[in-house]
């Protein structure tokens, strides 16, 4: 089935067209609302004293584990369908390759950041991607930027923009800034690779590969710091293990792979404008953070953005 479903990304059929980007904009929300889950899983290991190599360790080794068991359910054929290998070709392995070092780096810049600045604030900052994404598609690869993108991208850019001053944020580090500007450009060409690779896999095959590039990263990483791994010593920790593996790591990064290919990069990074709105509600609702006429302003602005998209998808669509 999976396998069949990478095919559709490339050989859809005039009458699956609708449904299609249906789906792909569904994927792309629920997407950007697991990947804002980020911070709330970090900052509790943090509390309970894991470094940052160890904390994406074990977020991306638990996520391989459990896409490898995915994998080897899907290896059994059922019902006349062929089984799914994992082998790949050289042109996929290179593309592949570069998935897991691009997520490496946007990954472990971004979780670096939370030791320097607010977290709500970082996943603030993190959203020029989609900027970055539309002017890459643009320049490189000639996408039509028309008016719904620009509409979207000046509504999503003001509403996260007073999510962020919402709450009185004094001056910023600027190693800080920088680390989540690298992770917000990492994360576009993320995007961008997924969308423009024409990689005929599942999902959960490309994250296969991903997951486990990025588990090796952290050992690497690990060493060349000098920051020893740390297991997870409660069981608070291995539920907030769990919780990154699953919800903001396998679940956004499965539906974001699905989204890119059907709706575009661009369209899939402004759906992103969610990710910050649903950590400013995480504040709201789990640590009792004040609601403001401002942060109200934002939401709202954001919702703008994303109804924009889900409405006239066709002037998003990045042209192939």
């Amino acid at each position: 089935m999976g396998s069949m479903i990478a095919h559709r990304f490339i050989y859809k059929p005039l009458s699956m067209k609708k449904s299609s980007r249906f789906f792909g904009t569904l994927c792309g929300i629920l997407a950007a609302v697991c990947y804002g889950t980020n911070p709330l899983g970090a900052l509790k290991l943090y509390a309970e004293g894991m470094n940052t190599g160890s904390v994406l360790f074990f977020r991306f080794g638990l996520a391989w584990i459990i896409i490898a068991l995915v994998m080897m359910a899907r290896a059994v054929p059922r019902g006349g369908v062929a089984k799914e290998s994992l082998r790949v070709t050289r042109r996929e392995f290179g593309a592949l390759t570069g998935l897991g070092l691009l997520f490496i780096c946007s990954s472990l810049t971004l979780y670096l950041s939370f030791h320097l600045m607010d977290a709500g604030v970082a996943s603030t900052i993190l959203f020029t991607y989609p900027v970055m994404t539309a002017v890459i598609m643009a320049l490189f690869f000639h996408e039509r930027v028309g008016w719904v993108t620009i509409s979207s991208i000046l509504l999503s850019v003001v509403g996260v923009a007073l999510l962020y001053w919402a709450d009185g944020t004094a001056t910023l580090p600027i190693l800080g800034v920088a680390l989540v500007l690298l992770s917000a450009l990492s994360y576009a060409l993320y995007i961008i690779v997924v969308n423009r690779s024409n990689l005929q896999m599942s999902s959960f095959k490309i994250n296969f590969y991903v997951l486990f590039y990025c588990a090796l990263g952290m050992v690497a990483y690990s060493l060349l710091s000098g920051q020893p791994l740390v297991m997870p010593q409660t069981a608070v920790s291995w539920f907030y293990v769990g919780w990154l593996a699953i919800v903001p790591a396998i679940m956004a990064l499965v539906l974001m792979v699905y989204a890119a290919k059907l709706v575009g990069s661009t369209a899939t990074a402004i759906l992103g404008a969610l990710e910050p709105l649903t950590a400013v509600l995480i504040g709201i609702l789990v640590f009792n953070e004040k609601f403001t006429l401002t942060l109200a302003i934002g939401i709202v602005l954001i919702l703008a953005a994303v109804t924009l998209i889900v409405a006239v998808p066709h002037q998003v669509d990045d042209q192939k």
